[in-house]
């Protein structure tokens, strides 16, 4: 069955409440997750779903995986506006003083980073990890274990963001523009619109399931009937090349070896992405010296976020007409009676489906017209990233090192070299 702009309305009022506060949008961090999972030894799901659930590693049948690390993808968004963990926000992001784009792309330039020191989403990635892995040595408990997995799962998404590697308009919550004739924010149109359209239009082809031995690695037993099930079928399959005859034939199967490569100490010559950076013209540069206390030589958050937040100007994903008149002045205009906290953003979750209702709007016709905002539902910017997978190949990025950190976090010994040749790992010896 073809699924029509109706049914997945319906399917993502589905996926629960949808927070605010949302960096892929709860779609976008669930199929980041699932990618992870999917690429996570045996053994290290066991793992990692028995300090998630307690228990559920022997309570869970043979057919299915001890758990769904999908279902905690959002939780941090969730709690986050909760009393106990309002500290959390600024975790979601990280923004320099004199990043400006699609002017100027640093990061973080000369004045360093705004907000509190290493109070930010690349300083929690390297926190939660090394929590993670105190509990492994004994050094933390179960509770604090449960909650740093929680928070990895999603800085990780977020971190591969790129409008949450810029303090600009809030990541771009600021920043008006239309798309498909509707007011939204640049922010908004990342967090799920552009998601949704790729579901809205995916191939008929991805809405069944992978036969059983399509693939060198298992993928039904980790998809759970969601509504983003195809979208990560697709990718699988064009994106890493899995259940084709040749699973080198992937769009980014070659680049994704350089994913979870670090830079040297005393190299900034390697890049992680060369596929990206040949086409984008993109150059590692040197860092403020808070690299130091973020990155190493096994993980980097410092060094990968550098490079994704370099596309807000290189593609741009900050369109650079947002600059320009006419659409400067009412792009950046905002009520004097609007509040704002931050980064936080709109409820994508009631924009997503107001997008997908394709009937007409309460006055019985289509949107009124905006002229005076930049539509980006157009050939040379939706249909570009498209074209390139650059929103696929980001949510692959992420996921991919997700696997990586907690597969080198829980494997040892043999079962770490063996697993090393198919799945992503990141040595545990940097952390």
């Amino acid at each position: 069955m073809r699924l029509s702009p109706a049914s997945i309305a319906v399917a993502a009022l589905s996926l629960g409440t949808v927070p605010s506060a949302l960096a892929w949008g709860a779609a976008g961090h669930e199929i980041v997750a699932t990618i992870a999972q999917i690429y996570l030894h045996p053994t290290v799901l066991s793992s990692v779903c028995e300090i998630l659930y307690p228990g559920s590693s022997s309570s869970s049948s043979s057919s299915e995986p001890p758990c769904y690390l999908s279902r905690v993808a959002t939780w941090a968004d969730q709690v986050r506006r909760q009393p106990q963990y309002r500290w959390s926000g600024t975790l979601h992001y990280v923004g320099a003083l004199d990043d400006h784009p699609s002017e100027t792309c640093v990061f973080p330039g000369e004045r360093g980073w705004a907000g509190r020191t290493d109070h930010n989403v690349l300083g929690a990635v390297r926190n939660v990890t090394e929590i993670i892995n105190g509990y492994i040595y004994g050094e933390q408990d179960g509770a604090a274990a449960e909650e740093a997995m929680k928070f990895l799962i999603h800085f990780v998404g977020d971190m591969h963001m790129p409008l949450h590697l810029t303090g600009r308009e809030r990541g771009g919550n600021g920043a008006k523009v239309t798309f498909d004739g509707r007011v939204t924010n640049l922010h908004s149109l990342w967090d799920g619109l552009l998601i949704a359209k790729s579901l809205r239009t995916i191939s008929n082809n991805y809405t069944h399931p992978f036969p059983t031995g399509a693939s060198t690695i298992e993928i039904e037993t980790h998809l759970r009937g969601t509504i983003y099930d195809p979208y990560v079928r697709r990718l699988m399959y064009e994106g890493f090349g899995f259940g084709t005859d040749n699973i080198t034939s992937g769009r980014f199967t070659e680049e994704s070896q350089e994913w979870l490569s670090c830079p040297q100490a005393q190299s900034h010559e390697q890049s992680f992405w060369k596929a990206t950076q040949t086409f984008l013209g993109l150059a590692l540069r040197g860092g403020s010296g808070d690299e130091k206390r973020w990155d190493d030589e096994a993980l980097c958050p410092y060094a990968w976020a550098k490079e994704l937040h370099e596309l807000n100007c290189q593609f741009p994903i900050w369109p650079r007409e947002l600059d320009q008149p006419p659409y400067n002045h009412a792009a950046y205009s905002r009520s004097s009676a609007e509040e704002f906290d931050g980064h936080s953003h709109s409820d994508a979750g009631d924009e997503l489906v107001n997008w997908f209702d394709s009937s007409e709007d309460s006055l019985g016709g289509r949107p009124r017209p905006h002229p005076d905002l930049f539509e980006l539902d157009t050939p040379e910017y939706t249909g570009r990233l498209q074209k390139e997978w650059l929103v696929e190949r980001l949510m692959a990025m992420a996921g991919a090192r997700l696997a990586g950190i907690l597969n080198g976090l829980f494997l040892q010994g043999e079962e770490l070299k063996q697993a090393a040749t198919t799945l992503p790992v990141i040595a545990r010896t940097g952390f």
